[in-house]
């Protein structure tokens, strides 16, 4: 078996859509639209949104709503990719496990992500 794709639940798939992609560069998918959009990416694995009516946000660390997924990201520099993120929507949880080490992020729909520092340029 390959991975060929990860699909996150939000009330607005073409908006987080626009998030990712401006976030890691991936070609969005011609035939995305209102209900399901995704990113295509060089290696074959698609990152794709659905819509759900009464999607709820998850609410880490309070495991009141779980985090439903999470996703970890590579960069170069974690301080300037995290402002750029913030910039581009993303929130800053206030706890930070191992701020020197990643940071967690949650997108516009609500997911955590994490940064990790040490991507070779």
């Amino acid at each position: 078996m390959q991975l060929s794709a990860i699909t996150l639940d939000c009330p607005d798939p073409l908006a987080l859509a626009a998030f990712y992609q401006q976030a890691t560069g991936l070609a969005p998918h011609p035939e995305s639209n209102a209900d399901f959009a995704a990113l295509d990416g060089a290696d074959g694995l698609t990152l794709g949104f659905q819509r759900v009516d009464d999607h709820r946000p998850p609410s880490w660390p309070d495991p009141a709503v779980p985090q439903q997924l999470h996703c970890c990201f590579r960069v170069v520099d974690l301080d300037e990719t995290e402002a750029r993120l913030l910039e581009l929507g993303a929130g800053k949880p206030e706890r930070q496990p191992d701020e020197d080490r990643w940071r967690v992020l949650t997108d516009p729909a609500g997911h955590p992500f994490c940064i990790v520092g040490g991507l070779v340029r």
